[in-house]
């Protein structure tokens, strides 16, 4: 099986994920290819299994992604997803070495990826990445880690700007901040935004539309991030269950 780009000559027709398979879902879709076309123009590239499967990755030079972070001249992975019957047969091992081929013939530093402590849902796996060399180079508040994979010794290290490392916003309420990185967000965030209304819960949906608005985040995670009195609580896009649960412990 080959990997593909891909890019505006075929983005209208290349399958980018098969979590959302059904004609409701195709919206959501179209958000996440609506935001890509808009960051190619950034130097982002999209690379994939040549398969009807979640086998990709995508990067952008660091100075323009998604994430309030200082990382000039690095490359910057925002996605990296292997899952299902494709796990163990080096597909993962295939995908990085073409973002390292494409971020050495840029001339970039080193790549940069934004993981964590231990796995968690929908940040790319730390166990893996330290195996294959990368390092932790800045923390944020309450568990993201920064690792980078340098190309010499002795360059700078990339770090997160200081907006994002405390994990917290001077909102009140509930506040969710999100984008189009994945497609699940256009779906959930409207979802669990309603849910909240019918529950007369002080709610606010923040939408990044602009690569400067997530480079100020307060947080690391610009695909989502729900706040809750001002306290970070979590990356993982909240399904309508999970989100009436946490309503029911907190009264």
């Amino acid at each position: 099986m080959n990997i593909i780009n891909v890019d505006n000559s075929n983005i209208d027709t290349e399958h980018i994920c098969c979590a959302i398979a059904d004609k409701k879902g195709e919206h959501c879709v179209s958000s996440k290819k609506i935001w890509l076309k808009e960051c190619y123009n950034d130097g982002l590239i999209f690379k994939k299994l040549d398969v009807r499967g979640k086998v990709f990755i995508e990067f952008i030079p660091g100075e323009n992604a998604w994430c309030p972070i200082i990382a000039e001249k690095y490359m910057f992975i925002n996605c990296f997803w292997v899952s299902g019957q494709f796990k163990g047969q080096g597909y993962a091992n295939k995908l990085l070495e073409e973002c390292i081929s494409a971020a050495k013939l840029q001339g970039k530093k080193g790549l940069v990826i934004l993981s964590s402590k231990k796995k968690m849902p929908f940040l790319s796996d730390p166990k893996y990445l330290k195996h294959k060399g990368f390092q932790v180079c800045d923390i944020a508040e309450p568990y993201f880690e920064l690792l980078y994979l340098p190309f010499e010794i002795g360059l700078e290290k990339p770090r997160f700007k200081e907006c994002c490392k405390k994990g917290v916003t001077d909102k009140k309420g509930m506040v969710l901040y999100y984008s189009n990185q994945c497609p699940h967000t256009e779906k959930y965030a409207p979802m669990i935004t309603e849910i909240a209304k019918k529950r007369g819960i002080d709610f606010t949906l923040l939408k990044y539309k602009t690569k400067e608005q997530a480079q100020n985040a307060p947080s690391p995670f610009t695909t989502y991030s729900f706040f809750y009195e001002g306290e970070f609580v979590t990356n993982e896009i909240l399904s309508d269950n999970k989100f009436i649960k946490f309503l029911d412990e907190k009264d």
